[in-house]
C-alpha cells in the first residue's frame, strides 16, 4: 500500500483523521519536527508539509518527534502492508533484535527471509521510505523516548534497555533530536509513574476497534496452569529469557486505545523483547478495519465479521511453547491439552522465587527446549508418537535457535516445520500462523474451522473444499479463520485444536 497523494494526506492532516495514525507521518519544515496525522497542534501550511510511510523515514529526513503527539506512542502497523510479505516478516525480526548487535547484518537479515541485501533494501525504500538499518535505529530511538516519558527507570537503565552501548552516546543522540537532554522530556512528562516496585508499566497502542473480550476468552481457555492466568480483565503469566525470570500483567485501556502490559524483570536489556513478545501475542500491529472490510467482501463471512469487530488473530508468547501446545493438542480436546501442558510445566519449568506480590497463580516458567531434549523422560501419559515428537521437537529448537522465526516464504517456513517428526500439515499450519506470525496460515483440517464455516455456509465442508473456498480471504486467512472459530463458538472451547 502506497501513500496517497500529498492533498490527500493533508485533508487527513486537517481533520486529524485517526485512520491514518501509524500509517503516515508529517515532517514540517518550519519547525524541523514529525507529527503523528492526530497530533493537536496548529496544523502546518500545505507547503510546509512532507508526508511519510514511516517514522524511520521522517528521521532519515533530518526531522526530530514531536513532544505533543509523541510518535513513539503511534499504534505499530505491519500486516497492512501486505503488497509486501517480506517487508512485514523484516519488521518482526528487527522487533526482536535482528539489527541490534554486531554480526547482526542487513546481508544475515535477507538471508534468513530468503532475499538478496539489496532486494531486501529496495523493498524497505518503497514501503516504509527508509532503510532497515534505519528502521532498527529509529525504533531504538522511540523506545528510550517511551521509557522516559512513562517509567522512572535511571537514564542508564533507559539507554541499555534500547539498546545504546553507553550513556554518553545515549545523551548525546537526544541532544541532537530534541536540542535537550532525556532528563528535560522527563520534568516535562505528566503522565503519573508508579514506584519501582511496581514494576514497568508501558502503554501499547493498537489501531481500534479492539475485541479484547474474545482475546482474553481465547487466552483463557488456554492458560497454562501455573504459567498464566486470566482472570478480572487482565492477562498474566511468567517470562524467561536468557536464564532471567519474571512476569508481566496486560489490562485493556479502551478510552486510550491502548494495553497496559506492566513488567517485572530483572534485565532491562530484555524489555524490547518482552513489549515485542506482548504486540505479537496481542496481535497489536493489525490494521484491523482494513483486513475486515476485506474478509467483508465475502457475503456469507460479512455478517460474521460484524458480529465481531475488531477480532485478532493472537499470538504465541513464544514459538517453542506454542509448538508444544500444538503437538500436545493433536487429536485431543483443548482442555485435555491445557491439563498436559500443566503437567510438562510442574515437571519441568523452573520455579519462580518466592514473591508475596505476585499472583499465587504463576509458579513456574514454561521449560525451554533445551531442558525437554535434554530430559530422561517427560513424565507424561500420552501415546509414545506423540512423546517422541515432543523429544524431536525440543532438539530441533535446541539445534536452531531460529526455528519459529520467519523464513523464506509461508511454504518454506511450513516445509521447515514438516521436517520434524510428528509435524503435519494442520500443526505446521497452526504453529506458522500463532507463532510465526504467518498470516495467511490456514489449518484447514482444523475441526472447529470446518464446524465454523459450515455455520457461515449453511453446509458441510471438507478440507479440500475449505482450502478452495478460503482463497478470496487471502493474504488475511489467519483472520477468517478466527472468524470460523467464533462462528463456532459453542463448540470452540472443546473442539479448537484438535484433528479432523
Amino acid at each position: 500500500m502506497e501513500l496517497p497523494d500529498k492533498e490527500a494526506c493533508y485533508r487527513a492532516l486537517q481533520s486529524r483523521d485517526p485512520r491514518f495514525d501509524g500509517l503516515m507521518y508529517v515532517g514540517v519544515k518550519s519547525t524541523g519536527i514529525y507529527c503523528r496525522p492526530v497530533c493537536p497542534a496548529r496544523t502546518a501550511k500545505y507547503e510546509n508539509c512532507t508526508f511519510y510511510p514511516s517514522a524511520a523515514a521522517a528521521h532519515e529526513a533530518g526531522y526530530r518527534p514531536c513532544l505533543r503527539c509523541r510518535p513513539e506512542t503511534a499504534p505499530e502497523l505491519a500486516s497492512w502492508r501486505g503488497t509486501s510479505n517480506t517487508v512485514s516478516r523484516a519488521l518482526a525480526l528487527i522487533a526482536d533484535g535482528a539489527l541490534d548487535s554486531e554480526g547482526k547484518t542487513v546481508d544475515a537479515l535477507a538471508e534468513r527471509l530468503g532475499v538478496g541485501e539489496r532486494h531486501l533494501r529496495r523493498l524497505f525504500l518503497q514501503h516504509l521510505g527508509a532503510s532497515p538499518i534505519a528502521v532498527a535505529q529509529t525504533r531504538r530511538v522511540l523506545f528510550a523516548k517511551h521509557l522516559v516519558h512513562e517509567t522512572r527507570m535511571p537514564m542508564t537503565e533507559v539507554a541499555l534497555a534500547a539498546g545504546f552501548n553507553s550513556l554518553r552516546r545515549f545523551n548525546e543522540l537526544f541532544q541532537q533530536l530534541f536540542h535537550r537532554p532525556p532528563s528535560a522530556l522527563r520534568r516535562k512528562s505528566s503522565v503519573s509513574r508508579p514506584n519501582a516496585s511496581a514494576g514497568i508499566t508501558l502503554r501499547l497502542r493498537y489501531r481500534p476497534p479492539y475485541d479484547w473480550e474474545s482475546m482474553l476468552t481465547f487466552l483463557q481457555a488456554r492458560a497454562i496452569p501455573g504459567v498464566e492466568v486470566v482472570e478480572k480483565g487482565c492477562y498474566r503469566r511468567t517470562v524467561e529469557i536468557d536464564g532471567s525470570v519474571g512476569s508481566i500483567a496486560v489490562t485493556h485501556l479502551p478510552h486510550q486505545q491502548s494495553l497496559s502490559v506492566t513488567i517485572h524483570f530483572t534485565s532491562v536489556q530484555s524489555l524490547p523483547a518482552i513489549v515485542a513478545r506482548v504486540r505479537r501475542l496481542f496481535d497489536l500491529g493489525a490494521d484491523i478495519e482494513t483486513i475486515d472490510a476485506h474478509l467483508s467482501h465475502d457475503p456469507q463471512l460479512a455478517p460474521w465479521v460484524a458480529l465481531h469487530p475488531g477480532l485478532r488473530a493472537p499470538g504465541g508468547w513464544d514459538g517453542f511453547e506454542l509448538a508444544v501446545r500444538a503437538i500436545l493438542g493433536q487429536q485431543i480436546t483443548v482442555a485435555s491439552a491445557r491439563k498436559l501442558a500443566g503437567q510438562l510445566v510442574a515437571l519441568h519449568g523452573k520455579p519462580l522465587p518466592k514473591n508475596p506480590s505476585a499472583s499465587p497463580g504463576l509458579t513456574h516458567t514454561f521449560p525451554t527446549a533445551k531442558r525437554l531434549a535434554t530430559a530422561k523422560s517427560l513424565g507424561l501419559g500420552m501415546p509414545a508418537a506423540r512423546l517422541a515428537s515432543l523429544k524431536a521437537l525440543a532438539q530441533a529448537a535446541t539445534d536452531d535457535p531460529n526455528l519459529f522465526r520467519p523464513f523464506g516464504t509461508i511454504e518454506e517456513a511450513i516445509a521447515r516445520l514438516r521436517t520434524i517428526p510428528g509435524i503435519g500439515e494442520w500443526t505446521a499450519q497452526y504453529i506458522a500462523l500463532r507463532a510465526i506470525r504467518e498470516m495467511d496460515a490456514f489449518p484447514a483440517s482444523d475441526i472447529g474451522l470446518l464446524r465454523g464455516v459450515a455455520k457461515v455456509d449453511g453446509a458441510p465442508a471438507t478440507p479440500k473444499s475449505l482450502l478452495h473456498r478460503a482463497d478470496s480471504w487471502r493474504p488475511w486467512r489467519a483472520y477468517a479463520a478466527q472468524h470460523l472459530w467464533a462462528a463456532n463458538a459453542n463448540e470452540i472451547l472443546h473442539t479448537e485444536g484438535a484433528h479432523a
